[in-house]
This record gives structure tokens, sequence and C-alpha cells, in this order.
């Protein structure tokens, strides 16, 4: 059987368009292998485990059992091996609620063998943090979690902390649901840090950069007038593109200079005074250089997009 897996897997090798240094150099170490399981007179079980590969390693070198691990993978995914790199020594076994926990996430949870590796890390830890404090499970509180929660997780990215952390509720919840160990679900208790959209502060532009920007607009074309009205309209009173395109003629009110913005994030229309600067920008672009359409919108074209390229290219020039 091993045989003929052997010759499967270097058919699919030249099939991949493995080179053909690599096919030969694999042909060589699995030759090596085959041998050696032939004289050893291994069962199939036997062949894969981290015993086997630690005895092959020692007759062949570490050159070749790294060259065995193509070969597991390989097996591995047409589910003729259990573990994908049995090269790896096995994790110590953890106390028989853990494992019972593990294999039930891996029956009714379908977790992956990834998984399950990244549960057990965090198992491994929380024994460990038990057994030093003397700590039960059946005598487990809030508290213990907590401090376990911020010793193990401290050194961690928030997304990792966050796959960690659900892990960790996950086995709380079991030892209440399932096997009944705690009187108090603990993993509705279990929480991390409040996160935002916007984690990082937004990008802004300085006084100076902000003046850099006016002084490279050119108002002596009819699109240099408008992007030079627009830029006031957001720069002066802090519109939203979406807002400057939908502005209308109507809700423009030079006399008493205001501006009424209908459509704003939120559905809350209000009117707004117009800066003396502002509005001459704006009477400019109106006046002078707005194309004649029968469209009542400010911008001739209602949408977002010609002034938001504008406005990111202008902004990337400062």
């Amino acid at each position: 059987m091993l045989e003929d897996e052997i010759q499967a897997y270097l058919a699919w090798m030249a099939d991949n368009a493995y080179s053909k240094g690599t096919q030969e150099n694999y042909k060589r170490i699995l030759g090596q292998f085959l041998s050696f399981v032939r004289s050893g007179r291994y069962r199939w079980n036997d062949v894969f485990t981290y015993k086997t590969m630690m005895l092959f390693k020692n007759v062949n070198g570490l050159g070749e059992i790294h060259g065995i691990s193509g070969f597991t993978r390989y097996l591995y995914k047409k589910g003729k091996i259990a573990v994908p790199r049995p090269m790896r020594k096995p994790p110590p076994p953890l106390p028989t609620i853990y494992e019972d926990f593990m294999v039930h996430h891996k029956r009714y949870r379908q977790a992956t063998n990834i998984a399950v590796a990244h549960i057990r890390r965090v198992l491994v830890a929380f024994d460990a943090y038990c057994q030093q404090g003397g700590i039960e499970l059946r005598s487990l509180r809030i508290e213990h979690v907590d401090a376990f929660h911020k010793a193990f997780f401290k050194d961690f990215k928030e997304e990792s902390r966050g796959v960690y952390r659900n892990y960790l509720k996950k086995f709380l919840s079991y030892l209440y649901h399932e096997r009944r160990i705690v009187t108090v679900d603990l993993a509705s208790m279990v929480v991390g840090r409040r996160e935002y959209i916007h984690a990082k502060p937004p990008k802004f532009l300085r006084p100076a950069e902000v003046q850099r920007l006016f002084s490279s607009l050119n108002p002596s074309s009819a699109s240099g007038i408008r992007t030079y009205a627009m830029m006031h309209l957001a720069y002066t009173m802090g519109l939203r593109p979406q807002e400057i395109s939908l502005i209308r003629l109507s809700d423009i009110r030079f006399t008493e200079k205001l501006l009424r913005v209908c459509v704003r994030k939120g559905d809350n229309p209000l009117e707004l005074p117009i800066p003396e600067h502002t509005i001459k920008a704006v009477a400019a672009y109106i006046i002078g250089s707005r194309p004649k359409s029968d469209c009542n919108y400010y911008v001739t074209i209602p949408t977002t997009q010609t002034y938001h390229s504008r406005f990111k290219f202008l902004s990337r020039k400062t």
C-alpha cells in the first residue's frame, strides 16, 4: 500500500509541474523511507507516527525527514492518515476534562485540526494557571478567569485575543451546560474591551497644508472654479461629499447668506450660514462657469465621485 501511495504522489508532483530536480530528490527520499518501513515491517497504522518518524530521522538524517512532510500532507488531504505532520512531537495530554472538551468540540462543532490546536494552546495555559494557583474547576470563579485573561492575552493582538477568548468561553460554557461542573455560566461574563470602527484618529490636514491645498487650486477654468467652490464648501462648512453633490440651487439663499442642507447623515436637515469667501466662490461658479442646464443641482452631475476623487487628488499633492 505504501509503495502505491508513493507512486501516486510522484505522479501528482509531475502533474503539478514540480521541477525535475525536486521530483528526483523526493523519489530518492521516499525510496529510502519505503526501504526503512519494509525493513522494520511496520503496519500502516504504525508508519506515520512520531516515534517511527524519529527513528527514520536518526537513521537517515534531518534533511530526509523534512522531505517526507510533503508526502504526509498529501496523504492527510486524501484522508489516508490522521495528522498532516506526524513528525511533530504530539503535545502532552491534558487532564481528562480538557481532552473531553476538544473531542466534543470536534465531534459536534466540526472543529478543524487547526482550531483544535488553537483550543489546546488556550487550555494548556489555563490548566497551568489553575494548577499553579491551586484552583479546582469546581470552585472556579469569574475572578480567576479575569486574572487568567489578563495574564494570558496581554501579548496578543486584538484579533488573536478575540479568537482565543472565544475558545475559552466555549470551554467555560461546556463546563456549565454539558458537564454541570460549575454552578454559574462564566462564559457570559467573559468580555473583551470595546473596539470602535475607527480605532485610529482620522487623517487631517494641518493649517499649512490647508493653505497649500487652496494655493494649488487654479480657478482659471470652469472645472477649476467648480473645484474651488466645492473645496470652500467642504472646508468652511464641514460638508460631506454627498451633501455637496445634492445641494440644489433653491437651497442657496444669497441675500441671507444661508444654505439649507436637506440630505444629511441621519436624515436631519438644517440651515447653515455661508461664510463670505464661500458664498463668493459659489456665486462665481453659478454665474461664470456652471453649464446651462435644466438640472436644479448646484453641481450639475449629482454624484460624490467628481468631488471625492478631485479632493483625494488635491490632498495628495499637499
